[in-house]
């Protein structure tokens, strides 16, 4: 057998950043996937050499690893009942309740916690088997917080970081998880850990003090390696971006503009355009906009077709209960404002219930003249980001939740509390009076902000850390190397 091939800059995140495509003759391919990290990670591997660990998205044995696009890619294999167990359930209906405020209630099964543990050592084996004698790893997200723990265990040459995309909940949330300790305990398996937002840091260095006892000192926390051997783990914000350059290059393409074009005389040329772009996902408050929508129409106070919404709302976790019932909320409310408030032609929401390539969504946001990122709880929000990136032309008003990562950067945006359904349509109305001057201030200031800040500082800033964590690790070479 030829020799395993290593590298010294090694991803793991619970999927790989492709998905097979199969054409109707039977041949199949693999196509980039679309989401917030592997957009954002795509900029940052290339010119770098390196491994991306991870499902292939297929239940069943795994793909060989292959090479796409310059990268490295090791398949991990999950069988359906993991993906029900580790992915559907621990992570998805036991984990991201918890870490979104419990906006749905979480569920506990011991089983999903066990599949949880069987799927975290298979990624750590997988790492350990890519990685180069004293390589970075760098793991991704909530679905893998024991990995930094199992891969410290079997490679204790390796520097390890953890990036946290979605929020860390406050202690009295974490709390509830049975297996709290065995988190914590995963997580300071790592050298650094990065969050979207320091007040996310702080919760997992409380959660640390108060729930498992362990000294804390600024950004730090003391924790032992199994030889005895205390270890610092550093913890702070590193807030992801997006890559400003290629997606504004896209934006100013002849072809992207004028679709822009085509999607607003499709629209009917409406005076104003309102548009939401969001995985299908009860975090996101897709609900509360439509309502403040449906009661500015009910109103009188906008009408269609002047005003027209559109709602992009790409599939998510279908399997899973809570967004089949999300779904058929929304579907049902999109349903009853078109059939009280639409003129023939013209629908009163453009609801469409499925993902679009990059091109598209860069056409989308140049046609809209309002964009509404409302979600009641998120990391980051990466598409408040893209929508400012995409203006290179300075219009457009950005409406934005305080309760994402990017209002924490976006101040100049125009701030809502999306639980407050009267406050959500003062806002809307607000900035549809906004005139070109105050418009264009607001968005010259995002934009800056968000040049300055983009997806390649966000990486580098992440490894510098990851460089610097306090007491760096022994680099012997790993045994059977």
């Amino acid at each position: 057998m030829p020799a395993q091939r290593t590298f010294d800059l090694v991803i793991a995140a619970n999927r790989l950043p492709v998905d097979r495509v199969v054409a109707p003759d039977g041949t199949s391919e693999w196509h980039r996937s679309p989401g917030g990290l592997v957009t954002a990670m795509d900029s940052v591997m290339r010119g770098r050499e390196g491994a991306w660990v991870g499902w292939a998205g297929e239940t069943g044995p795994a793909p060989e690893p292959f090479e796409e696009s310059g990268m490295w890619l090791h398949p991990v294999p999950l069988s359906e009942e993991e993906r029900e167990t580790h992915y559907e359930g621990f992570s998805n209906d036991t984990l991201w309740p918890i870490y979104h405020d419990v906006i749905v209630p979480a569920h506990f099964h011991r089983e999903w916690w066990q599949a949880y543990e069987r799927v975290n050592q298979r990624f750590a084996e997988a790492v350990a088997e890519v990685a180069a004698p004293g390589a970075k790893v760098w793991i991704h997200d909530y679905q893998l917080q024991l990995v930094p723990a199992l891969v410290r265990a079997l490679r204790p040459d390796v520097r390890i970081g953890w990036f946290n995309h979605i929020p860390f909940p406050p202690v009295e949330l974490f709390a509830q998880l049975p297996w709290r300790r065995q988190i914590l305990e995963g997580l300071l398996g790592a050298d650094y850990l990065g969050f979207q937002r320091t007040p996310d840091a702080q919760n997992f260095l409380r959660a640390c003090r108060q729930l498992d006892g362990r000294t804390t000192k600024g950004d730090t926390v003391a924790t032992a390696d199994p030889d005895g051997r205390t270890r610092q783990v550093r913890a702070s914000a590193v807030p992801i971006s997006v890559d400003v350059n290629g997606l504004e290059e896209l934006a100013k393409t002849e072809a992207v503009q004028r679709r822009a074009e085509q999607i607003r005389a499709s629209l009917g040329n409406p005076e104003v355009v309102m548009l939401g772009v969001d995985r299908l996902d009860y975090t996101k408050g897709i609900r509360h906009r439509l309502k403040a929508y449906e009661e500015l129409l009910a109103d009188g106070t906008v009408s269609s077709p002047a005003v027209t919404l559109v709602q992009v709302a790409t599939p998510s976790r279908e399997r899973v209960e809570a967004y089949k019932q999300l779904r058929t909320v929304i579907e049902t409310t999109v349903g009853r404002i078109n059939g009280t408030y639409s003129a023939i032609g013209a629908p009163a929401v453009h609801y469409l219930h499925r993902s679009y390539p990059r091109e598209e969504m860069a056409a989308l946001f140049q046609a809209a003249d309002i964009m509404l990122v409302t979600p009641l709880r998120d990391g980051m929000n990466l598409v408040a980001k893209e929508y400012v990136t995409c203006r290179h032309d300075e219009g457009g008003a950005l409406v934005l939740s305080e309760f994402t990562g990017a209002w924490h950067e976006l101040k100049q945006a125009y701030v809502c509390n999306p639980h407050d359904i009267e406050g959500l349509k003062q806002v809307m109305l607000r900035v549809m009076s906004l005139d070109d001057r105050e418009r264009r201030r607001s968005m010259r200031a995002l934009r800056r902000r968000v040049g300055d800040n983009d997806v390649q500082k966000w990486a580098d800033t992440f490894l510098a850390n990851l460089e610097m964590a306090p007491e760096r690790p022994p680099r012997p070479t790993p045994k059977g190397a």
